[in-house]
């Protein structure tokens, strides 16, 4: 089956998207707002714009169960920073081709992201807690659409696949569209720091059972989840969505493929704390007919053309670019 990252041009958005679960205190972010990890021909990428995307990604890993190994959250970071650093090369680029934004456009993705939060105050806390006013949250939404404006008329509007081509990936890569077992599951957490007392894991091991009294006696497991799961899942009712195997941690996976589908789980223990285990449904190992996939392959292939030719194209502007990082391990000049 197609996977593909997408590319991190528009990180800020997404950082927009999910503040109230990736959000630093206020302390920290004021703390590193004058510091600076990179510079961009003089321009600085703060500290505080790094520490954001880190929170990010690693909310992400653990909305999936699992926290990332110390060599990938290394590389992570390295990552992170080049495509901070490759979105104010285009960004700067933007600003040198004249591309500009209508303030309705920007206010209107401005109040589509307000609208991803129950209540407006829900959302001015969180800008609160990333230390944001709304005209900087308007700002990274005006860079990224500026940013998504020069690709789009660069690349994306210049690049055809044909049937033809689709047809051809399709028959030489058959591995590729075959679909793993996957299971979709929910749960419920109650997060315990790896560093907790006795005390703090008894405290928490009570609150999962008081949790598990309620369903055993008929309540709902979306509701339960939440109200009371301390996962980002649980503002979805737990749901985690279909995944394959490896990509929750071990405990959970092996209960998640043993539970036949509506069944609810004893209590799980896991890195992150304890959870219930709800499987919604079960989906076997299968081919995707290339009809099915015809549309959404043609889509791909165009966006790992237009992905190469925006990669060339970012190559070339740091070639002409001062670009310094002081990020100990990522430290280069380029």
């Amino acid at each position: 089956m197609i996977q593909k990252r997408p590319k991190k041009w528009f990180w800020a958005i997404l950082v927009a998207m999910t503040i109230a679960w990736a959000a630093p205190p206020m302390s920290t972010l004021s703390q590193a707002a004058s510091s600076k990890i990179a510079t961009v021909n003089g321009t600085a990428i703060t500290q505080a714009d790094f520490d954001r995307e880190v929170q990010l990604a690693q909310r992400r890993f653990a909305s999936s169960g699992r926290s990332p190994e110390d060599s990938e959250l290394l590389a992570l970071k390295k990552e992170i920073l080049e495509n901070l650093i490759n979105r104010e090369l285009l960004y700067q680029e933007c600003q040198n081709k004249g591309i500009k934004v209508e303030k309705t456009t920007i206010n209107e993705q401005y109040e589509l992201l307000k609208k991803r939060f129950p209540h407006e105050t829900d959302f001015k806390d969180a800008l609160s807690r990333l230390n944001l006013s709304e005209a900087e949250m308007k700002s990274q939404i005006e860079r990224d659409l500026a940013i998504q404006q020069l690709i789009t008329e660069k690349f994306v509007q210049k690049v055809t696949i044909t049937d033809k081509e689709t047809k051809a990936y399709y028959d030489s890569h058959p591995q590729g569209f075959r679909r793993p077992e996957q299971v979709r599951v929910s749960h419920i957490l109650i997060s315990v720091d790896q560093t907790a007392d006795q005390a703090q894991k008894a405290a928490a091991r009570k609150k999962i059972e008081d949790i598990q009294k309620k369903l055993n006696k008929g309540e709902d497991f979306a509701a339960l989840a939440r109200e009371f799961s301390q996962c980002p899942s649980g503002s979805r009712g737990g749901d985690l969505g279909y995944l394959g195997r490896r990509q929750l941690v071990k405990p959970i996976e092996e209960v998640a493929f043993a539970l036949p589908p509506g069944q609810v789980s004893d209590i799980v223990e896991s890195p992150f704390g304890y959870h219930l285990i709800k499987v919604i449904e079960k989906r076997p190992e299968t081919l995707r007919g290339y009809e099915e996939i015809k549309v959404k392959l043609q889509e791909y292939l165009k966006q790992q053309l237009v992905g190469k030719q925006v990669d060339l194209y970012i190559e070339e502007l740091k070639g002409k670019a001062n670009v310094e990082r002081f990020l100990a391990e990522t430290t280069k000049k380029g």
